[in-house]
C-alpha cells in the first residue's frame, strides 16, 4: 500500500476510534445525570414577602435540594394573610413543579378566620413534610412584673383569677398567632384578661417594653433580644416541649396544672396541589427530608430559634388535620374575624 494511503488510513482509524471513545463517554455521563437537572424547574411558592424566617428557609432549602430536585425557584406571592400564594398552589398542576410553603396561619387559622378563602386546606392539598416550628413565648414587662410578683405561670394565672380584668396583653393583630395564643391560655386557664390588638408584631412588642401592654405572646426570636436584655421577663414557651434555643425557660404546660397539654406553635411545612402522584410526592418528600437532616439547615433553623419537623406526608397530613381542628375552637371562641 501507498505509504501516504496508509499514513491517511491509519489516522483515519486513530479519529474514528477517539470520536467513538467520546460519544461513549458522553453518552454515559448523560445517563449518569440525575433526571432532575433536565427536568422542568420546581417553583416554590412563599405567601409571604421576602426576608421573613419562613422566605429565610424557603431559599436554603430551594439551595439544598438542587442537586436530587434540580432548579427550585422560590416565588413570592403575598397577600391576604397568605391565602393568595396558597391559592395559586391550589390550583396548579398536580405534576410537583408548583408547591408551597405553608403555614399555621393559612392550613390553620385563616380558614376560620376569614369569612371566606378561595381554597380547601385539605382537599386541595398534598402534604409533602412539615419544615419547621418556631415556639411562641409569654412574656411580660419586666418592670410589671416584678411589681406584681409574677414570675412563673403558676404566679400569673393566681393574680390573673384575684384580679380579672386588670391584666392586658397585646398582639399583632385579631386573629394573630400571638392573639390566639392569649385566647387560648385565657379559656384553659378560666381567666379574664384585655386583649389589646397592634398593627403587627413590632409596634405590640414595643408597647410591651414601653409598659403599655402588661403581657404578650411572642415569637420567640423576635422576643429573644428583649429578653437577654432583661427587659421582658419569660415565664414559658407556649409549645409541648422546651426549646432548645431557650432550655431553661419551662413550658406553659408544665408550669400550671391548669394548663396541662397546652401546645402552640407557629409551623410550616410544604405541600403540592391535590392529587399529586404517589411517586411525585415520595421523591419530593425525600429530597426536603433528606435537606433538613443536613447540617447546614439544622444550623439555619437554629440561628432562627426554629424546631425542624421533617415528617412522612402521611405525618404532616395528619398534624394539619388535628391543628385545623384546635383552631376553628379558639377562633370562634375569639370572635376573630376577617371580611
Amino acid at each position: 500500500m501507498n505509504k501516504n494511503l496508509l499514513r491517511r488510513s491509519l489516522i483515519g482509524a486513530a479519529l474514528a476510534a477517539i470520536t467513538a471513545s467520546c460519544f461513549s463517554q458522553t453518552a454515559a455521563q448523560t445517563a449518569a445525570q440525575p433526571a432532575a437537572q433536565t427536568a422542568k424547574p420546581i417553583r416554590l411558592i412563599v405567601p409571604y414577602p421576602p426576608g421573613g424566617p419562613l422566605d429565610t428557609v424557603a431559599r436554603a432549602l430551594a439551595e439544598k435540594v438542587k442537586d436530587s430536585l434540580g432548579v427550585v425557584i422560590v416565588d413570592n406571592r403575598p397577600g391576604a394573610g397568605g391565602n393568595l400564594g396558597a391559592d395559586v398552589a391550589a390550583k396548579a398542576a398536580p405534576d410537583g413543579t408548583t408547591i408551597v410553603m405553608g403555614a399555621v396561619a393559612t392550613h390553620a387559622i385563616n380558614p376560620w378566620l376569614f369569612a371566606k378563602i378561595p381554597y380547601d386546606p385539605i382537599r386541595d392539598f398534598t402534604p409533602i413534610t412539615g419544615v419547621a416550628q418556631v415556639p411562641n413565648v409569654l412574656v411580660m414587662n419586666a418592670d410589671t412584673a416584678n411589681k406584681l410578683g409574677i414570675q412563673k405561670i403558676s404566679d400569673l394565672v393566681a393574680y390573673a383569677k384575684k384580679n380579672p380584668g386588670k391584666l392586658n396583653f397585646g398582639s399583632g393583630g385579631n386573629g394573630s398567632a400571638g392573639h390566639l395564643s392569649g385566647e387560648m391560655f385565657k379559656a384553659q386557664a378560666g381567666l379574664f384578661m384585655v386583649h389589646i390588638p397592634y398593627a403587627g408584631g413590632s409596634p405590640a412588642q414595643l408597647a410591651l417594653v414601653s409598659g403599655q401592654v402588661d403581657l404578650n405572646f411572642d415569637n420567640l426570636a423576635a422576643a429573644s433580644a428583649n429578653i437577654k436584655a432583661g427587659r421582658l421577663k419569660a415565664l414559658a414557651v407556649t409549645t409541648a416541649k422546651r426549646s432548645s434555643a431557650m432550655p431553661e425557660v419551662p413550658t406553659v404546660a408544665e408550669s400550671s396544672t391548669a394548663m396541662a397539654g397546652f401546645d402552640v406553635n407557629t409551623w410550616f411545612g410544604l405541600f403540592g396541589p391535590a392529587k399529586m402522584p404517589p411517586e411525585v410526592t415520595a421523591r419530593l418528600n425525600k429530597a426536603f427530608v433528606d435537606a433538613l437532616n443536613s447540617p447546614e439547615i439544622k444550623a439555619r433553623l437554629t440561628t432562627l430559634m426554629a424546631e425542624p419537623m421533617a415528617s412522612t406526608p402521611e405525618a404532616f397530613g395528619e398534624f394539619v388535620k388535628r391543628e385545623l381542628a384546635k383552631y376553628e375552637k379558639v377562633v370562634k371562641a375569639s370572635g376573630a374575624k376577617v371580611e
